[in-house]
């Protein structure tokens, strides 16, 4: 057996999240290999071939990925897909736009967001929000699989000699085309990489409560900050934070939950966390189910209290 995992990058560093794809697909198969998608990849290469337990780093550089365009990707990988038993991506927005397009050009079944292998064939994935857990057992000869990063630990970044392996370029598929992006600059860590995350939900009451109350929050904590839908949809913050099924999955060694209801989807996100802690005025949230610490009270109260004992 040998495991390909499509590797995910930005601004000439490897995403965290493919270390933990790589930690997983060595549970799997002690030969794990690469596959790197894109324009300009030397350094990212290098940083590739160094990961622990990496055999081979398949390297795709052209100006035809200088933008990450799925169809182009999928194209790319599919030329090798074939030598490989499994194909591995982190569940990410590029991962998800990738892997269905595969799979389906291979006529084989995904497999979606692992959180455990069982067995190279056997794996387990949450189902219903994350309130019960499937085993998926597949008969497919190549399995395409997206794995939830949070769920397993990183790979070592050191320690491999991977061998560097430049790929025959497949042409422009010409089926979409780069137009434009948005994005936002954040001054604070990645949520999906940060180690504590101070989160704010519809009980802030607006934008302004909440860069009042969870800023200097966050400041004092040294966190990343996030959101619940409701908070999203309200346009207390940009869908950037949004943390929960339909948002960002993390699993911080620290979760603080201020003025969040704790609605299944969001706790399906945020769940795995080490230690969460929440804040809400109402004794019955469904967040203090989930919750290590509770503090029942008002939060305009509360939190700068929490901030002043904290510099202190």
């Amino acid at each position: 057996m040998t495991v390909l995992v499509i590797a995910e990058y930005q601004q000439q560093q490897l995403q965290a999240s493919t270390f933990n794809v790589i930690s997983a697909a060595l549970q799997i198969d002690q030969d794990v290999q690469i596959v790197l998608v894109g324009h300009q990849l030397s350094e990212v290469a290098a940083q590739a071939a160094s990961i622990s337990g990496v055999t081979k780093v398949h390297v795709a550089d052209d100006p035809i990925f200088a933008e990450p365009l799925a169809e182009n990707i999928t194209n790319q990988v599919l030329a090798i897909a074939k030598n490989f038993t499994h194909l591995l991506v982190a569940a990410s927005a590029n991962g998800k736009n990738v892997m269905p397009r595969l799979a389906a050009l291979m006529d084989i079944a995904q497999i979606s967001e692992i959180t455990k292998v069982v067995s190279p064939d056997t794996f387990e994935r949450p189902i219903y929000a994350g309130n019960a857990i499937a085993t998926i057992q597949s008969t497919d000869a190549i399995k395409a699989i997206t794995v939830r990063p949070t769920n397993f630990e990183p790979a070592s970044n050191t320690g491999g000699q991977a061998t560097i392996e430049q790929l025959t370029i497949v042409p422009d598929v010409g089926m979409s085309q780069f137009i434009s992006r948005e994005t936002t600059k954040l001054d604070r860590p990645e949520l999906t990489a940060a180690k504590i995350i101070a989160s704010g939900g519809r009980g802030l009451g607006s934008a302004e409560q909440y860069s009042a109350v969870m800023e200097p929050l966050a400041d004092a904590l040294g966190a990343a900050l996030g959101a619940s839908r409701a908070a999203v949809d309200a346009g207390y913050v940009p869908n950037d934070y949004q943390v929960g099924q339909t948002g960002k999955i993390v699993a911080p060694q620290l979760y603080v939950a201020v003025g969040i209801s704790g609605a299944i989807q969001h706790l399906a996100g945020m769940k795995d966390s080490k230690v969460i802690v929440a804040i809400n005025k109402d004794p019955e949230a469904p967040i203090f189910g989930v919750a290590d610490y509770g503090l029942v009270a008002d939060l305009f109260t509360a939190v700068p209290e929490l901030v002043n004992a904290i510099k202190n």
